[in-house]
């Protein structure tokens, strides 16, 4: 019996890049398990329509009558019900990447999003914008613009905070050791975000250690990374 198409609803830009960290990671996680999927975009504004308000954001994953959103609920279950090419070498591992991944989101996530929410605002469809800017405007309480006005100088806090990641690359190819892991699928994805949106390079262009990792994790599974409308993440 033919196993039905994996279904991959991912949240896109007005070019049609998919551009969640989040989506990406998933992305990479399929590709690592040799697993197809139907790619079905969707906008910031349609996501609690499209699903009768059952998830608020992206991505969810179909797999026949099977659906889930929140990446790491995916991820666990993809090594469940596929466990062929796992993503993790046990408990331990698991337990390791959460914590990197929270290492991740508060110290490098929140200053990207400090940065480049503009920037998502600018790049999303233009049906979106509004809904965009007025839910995370009310969140930051303040504009856009007073929230990015200093994005220049958090910058180099952004850059800094990168550090245990070149420290990491200093003793392998990869944050997962000699080959890749979910570790470098959760990093790679949020590069895949700010690489999506940037009007602001965010990295220096003597940065050898990312920029080698970056041209690695890119390049991985034909090239999933590789995108011509991806900006400049060096200077």
């Amino acid at each position: 019996m033919t196993r039905p198409t994996l279904r991959l609803y991912e949240l896109v830009l007005a070019n049609g890049r998919s551009a969640s960290p989040y989506v990406w990671r998933v992305r990479y996680a399929l590709a690592h398990k040799g697993l197809a999927f139907d790619s079905v975009p969707l906008g910031f504004t349609e996501i609690h329509t499209f699903f009768a308000g059952r998830f608020k954001t992206l991505p969810v994953i179909a797999d026949g009558a099977t659906m889930l959103a929140e990446s790491w609920v995916i991820v666990d279950y993809l090594d469940q019900r596929y466990p062929e090419k796992p993503l993790f070498a046990g408990a331990a591992d698991h337990a390791a990447i959460r914590l990197l991944d929270a290492w991740l989101s508060f110290e490098v996530l929140r200053r990207m999003l400090r940065i480049y929410v503009l920037d998502v605002h600018d790049a999303a469809r233009p049906e979106d914008r509004s809904y965009f800017r007025q839910s995370r405007e009310a969140r930051f309480k303040m504009t856009l613009e007073a929230y990015t006005a200093d994005r220049g100088e958090r910058l180099s806090r952004l850059r800094e905070a990168l550090m245990p990641l070149r420290m990491q690359l200093r003793q392998s190819p990869f944050l997962g050791g000699t080959a890749p892991s979910y570790a470098d699928y959760i990093a790679l994805g949020a590069f895949q975000w700010i690489g999506s949106v940037s009007s602001l390079p965010a990295l220096a262009k003597d940065d050898t250690l990312l920029r080698e990792w970056l041209d690695r994790g890119f390049d991985l599974y034909d090239g999933l990374g590789r995108d011509a409308r991806l900006r400049p993440l060096f200077e």
